[in-house]
């Protein structure tokens, strides 16, 4: 090996008449420039810096060699390099520059001809410990590393130590350290990527001494082992960690007979040249491979086992159950289409890990979980985690240990929940318009016995001031606000499904050209209107004027919503049509039951409803206008009257092929109305004025201001009346007083006895006494509840005229019947 410098050639000293001419030369310049600065100090500088470059010179010359005349030849690096030679150990020489001189072919071979020392492959550490290392050779003549240990996990013993005439070398000696086999395995890193390969086809690994001690495992070793793919098992006895049956089966002692058995297969580690070099007989070590029954190693295995496999992931993939498998290490093999709905991947495919399905918060737990399955006895459980699709409904997720699949390691399982949730948040959106709408009626049915009250009052007071009077205006306006109200109540009760109908059978496009000159009016010409019927429409049982305030409320807010974006324009198109029984068994709804159903369509152009409105689209209040431009109430009060009417109604958005929203769509669906309408006894409305024969009355009602209004308001209008202040009152003066009442108007909810069993009561001594109830709720869920046969109804809030009017009707009516009876 050639060295790396070639010092050899000819090194003589410079003549003695060389130096003198040069000395001479720096004296006449040191004249010269004290003549010319006037200044000793900087031609004496001068002198100094020359001397230094002469002496220099003559050093440098000395360290290349010492003259011929001293008898000791150039160095001959290549004789150096034959002396070093030697095998076993790495042999390098260096100058004070760190520059590698020569170095013999062990250490070429081991480190190569860039690599020289200090900077050997030893990582950062390890590059430090031997500048260090060199720092102290040159300043103490030789260092020392008992064990450093390279890159590519090589020990070594390293020595450097300084030479040369002027000490101006290092010499630097590198010898392997002999090692245990099982750290000489190199590509068979146990702890790297190698274990864990042969772990997921469910071979775990271990290196052992032959007297059994552990020197390596895997991490899937340690963790079925010891329940931890960390924990540290060398040093300890391999055997202890084995349990066998009485059938010679091999398990992890950890797992017992509820793991599966383990077929041992035990591979010698015999490397001659450093059995030879390095270790003795008793150093010998065996790679120990545990092997899962039901994993094959070989062509056999690739053959009917892959088969088997596919044949399972065919059968998993027809089940109506979402599953889906994963390897060792947690990676999605396989998933179903079941499995790929229930996580809102459909078309997607699977991502890499389990965890990218759930939440940041739930990763930990299911990543842990999927380890714990996957490693260790076929054991099964389930966790609960939050998709990342629907972070607000927990699932739960079913995991269970597989074995004897191949790869396949944990199965999943996950039901498709997602019309159970769709169920689920529509029985609960019913569940609390109920509540609300209790709440609704219970308010109305209060506030109402205050607004007769005060409607009562002002009527009161109108009638003893005229037109121009001073107070008559502020009157009006008092009477006027309390009928604003009053409307306010009556569209509570109507989403409370508790307001009075008046249903007729009706057809719908009757209705539609009653409403649509008003309709038009409101759009205003920027906006079109557009109407289509059906042919054989069914007719209908409905309110006809509540009908018509559900179409305008509908009108109103898709009006609304095309002006807020801005230009204006827009359309609204109002259609009806025919839907059958078997058109409705189609739909799949699991809302709308089989029946024929007229449909009312009322849709705009006003760009849709956001996702996030929608479920709250008619809860009462609920408005997304700005604060004063709407009550919240328009929506709430059109789903009430269409569920008293026994229809249903439905918002959605319409698209276009890009899947952008671009109005809003209301279905309204009637049943179709089959057999005619109960006739009524007709009732003949007259006013209190026709009625001359006066009679006494019975007034029941538990509220004070009413009960005085409805006082005053009988006894202008000529009657007789006896006030009592609870049912139990009023009976008394039935069954205890002297006076024949020739009617009985009574309030229905009261505390104690309420208006219906008192009623009763009364009835039970006189069948024909006339009864008339006054309430908040509606006439028809009164009738149902009371079962009260020939009673009559007024709704509060009244006025003073209408109930002196509605007293007089009822009289009327009884004494008609009372003479056709006679």
């Amino acid at each position: 090996m050639p060295a790396a410098n070639d010092a050899s050639g000819p090194n003589d000293a410079p003549p003695a008449k060389l130096l003198l001419a040069l000395g001479g030369a720096v004296v006449a310049s040191a004249a010269v420039l004290f003549f010319a600065t006037g200044s000793g100090i900087v031609a004496l500088a001068f002198v100094l810096a020359a001397g230094v470059m002469l002496g220099g010179v003559v050093l440098l010359d000395r360290m290349r060699g010492a003259p011929a005349s001293e008898g000791i030849g150039a160095p001959d690096w290549s004789v150096t390099v034959a002396a070093i030679e030697r095998a076993g150990e790495a042999i390098a020489i260096t100058d004070r520059a760190n520059r590698m001189v020569c170095a013999n072919m062990f250490f070429l071979d081991s480190f190569g001809a860039n690599a020289a020392p200090p900077a050997l492959p030893f990582g950062r550490v390890g590059q430090e410990a031997v500048t260090l290392l060199a720092r102290n050779a040159w300043r103490d003549g030789s260092a020392s590393i008992e064990t450093l240990e390279a890159l590519d996990e090589t020990r070594w013993q390293i020595e450097a130590t300084r030479a040369g005439r002027g000490d101006d070398h290092l010499i630097w000696r590198l010898r392997p350290i002999a090692r245990a086999r099982a750290d000489s395995l190199g590509p068979l890193d146990l702890a790297g990527p190698f274990g864990k390969m042969l772990s997921r086809a469910g071979i775990e690994t271990a290196i052992t001494t032959a007297d059994g001690v552990i020197r390596s495992v895997s991490s899937g070793f340690a963790e079925r082992a010891a329940g931890d793919d960390r924990a540290t098992l060398v040093g300890q006895d391999f055997v202890s960690f084995l349990r066998s049956d009485e059938r010679d089966r091999i398990f992890f002692a950890r797992e017992g007979r509820g793991g599966t058995p383990q077929t041992l297969v035990d591979i010698p580690l015999v490397d001659p040249e450093e059995r030879v070099t390095a270790a003795g007989p008793d150093e010998a070590t065996s790679l120990m491979l545990l092997i899962d029954s039901g994993v094959g190693i070989g062509s056999g295995w690739d053959g009917a086992s892959q088969a088997g496999v596919a044949q399972l992931d065919a059968l998993l993939a027809q089940l109506p159950l979402g599953l889906a498998m994963t390897d060792r290490d947690g990676r999605f093999l396989f998933g179903n289409e079941a499995f790929l709905r229930s996580v809102a991947r459909e078309g997607r495919g699977l991502p890499q890990f389990p965890t990218d399905l759930v939440v940041r918060e739930d990763k930990a737990a299911l990543s842990d979980a999927v380890r714990r399955h996957g490693r260790g006895p076929a054991t099964s459980g389930d966790v609960t985690v939050r998709l990342v699709g629907s972070p607000e409904e927990p699932v739960s997720l079913g995991l269970a240990g597989v074995r004897g699949l191949g790869e396949a390691a944990v199965l999943l399982s996950l039901a498709d929940t997602s019309q159970e949730n769709q169920l689920r948040r529509q029985v609960a959106q019913a569940t609390k318009m109920q509540a609300v709408g209790q709440l609704a009626g219970g308010v109305a049915h209060d506030f109402n016995n205050v607004l007769t009250a005060i409607i009562g009052t002002c009527d009161l007071m109108l009638l003893r001031h005229i037109p121009g009077d001073s107070d008559y205006d502020d009157i009006q306006q008092i009477r006027a606000n309390s009928n604003r109200a009053a409307a306010l109540t009556r569209q509570l009760l109507a989403f409370s499904r508790q307001q009075t109908l008046r249903p007729e059978i009706i057809q719908l496009p009757d209705v539609v050209s009653e409403v649509s000159p008003l309709i038009k009016r409101l759009l205003g010409e920027k906006i079109t209107y557009y109407v289509q019927h059906d042919r054989n429409l069914g007719p209908v049982r409905a309110d006809p004027q509540q009908l018509e305030q559900v179409i305008m409320n509908l009108a109103v807010n898709a009006r609304d919503a095309i002006q807020s974006r801005g230009s204006g324009q827009g359309r609204i198109s109002l259609y009806t049509r025919t839907l059958q029984a078997k058109q409705v068994i189609q739909l799949g709804s699991e809302v709308l039951p089989a029946a024929d159903y007229t449909v009312l369509i009322v849709q705009d152009t006003g760009g849709g409803i956001p996702p996030h409105v929608l479920p709250k689209l008619f809860e009462p209040f609920f408005t997304t206008k700005e604060q004063g431009k709407g009550t919240g109430l328009g929506l709430s009060t059109a789903y009430g009257i269409v569920k008293q009417s026994g229809g249903f109604i439905f918002a959605d958005n319409i698209t276009d092929k890009a899947g952008h929203p671009t109005g809003a769509r209301f279905t309204v669906y009637f049943p179709v109305h089959r057999g005619e309408m109960p006739k009524k006894r007709p009732v003949q409305e007259l006013v209190s004025s026709d009625w001359s024969a006066g009679g006494k009355v019975l007034l029941v009602e538990d509220e004070d201001m009413v009960r005085i209004v409805a006082e005053r308001a009988l006894a202008r209008a000529g009657y007789d009346v006896t006030a009592c202040a609870n049912g139990e009152e009023g009976l008394a003066a039935i069954t205890e007083g002297t006076a024949k009442f020739d009617i009985v108007v009574s309030d229905v909810v009261m505390p104690g006895m309420d208006g219906p069993a008192m009623v009763r009561a009364i009835r039970a001594k006189l069948p024909e006494m006339p009864v008339l109830f006054m309430s908040g709720y509606a006439e028809e869920q009164l009738r149902r509840d009371i079962d009260i046969p020939d009673m009559h109804f007024i709704a509060k809030p009244f006025s003073v005229a209408s109930i002196g009017d509605k007293v007089g009707a009822v009289l009327r009516e009884a004494r008609a019947v009372q003479a056709t009876g006679a």
